[in-house]
């Protein structure tokens, strides 16, 4: 049944039952937490470089205020 619905359903169940009914929010949490490199959080200058690149070449039409 690997690789229907009823047997991701199935391992869904298997893994609540081994790892307790949290078991994919605690995955989920997990999420970026792990990562320590990369992104524009340490270097705010770099962020602003680079919003600056994506204005400049943005294909969106300018807002008439």
């Amino acid at each position: 049944m690997a690789g229907t619905k009823a047997g991701g359903q199935a391992a869904a169940a298997t893994n609540k039952s081994k790892y307790g009914p949290d078991f994919y929010a605690k995955i989920g949490a997990k999420g970026g937490k792990l990562g320590k490199t990369g992104g524009f959080f340490a270097n705010r200058e770099l962020a602003r470089a680079a919003g600056a690149k994506g204005g400049r070449i943005s294909r969106r039409t300018k807002k008439i205020a």
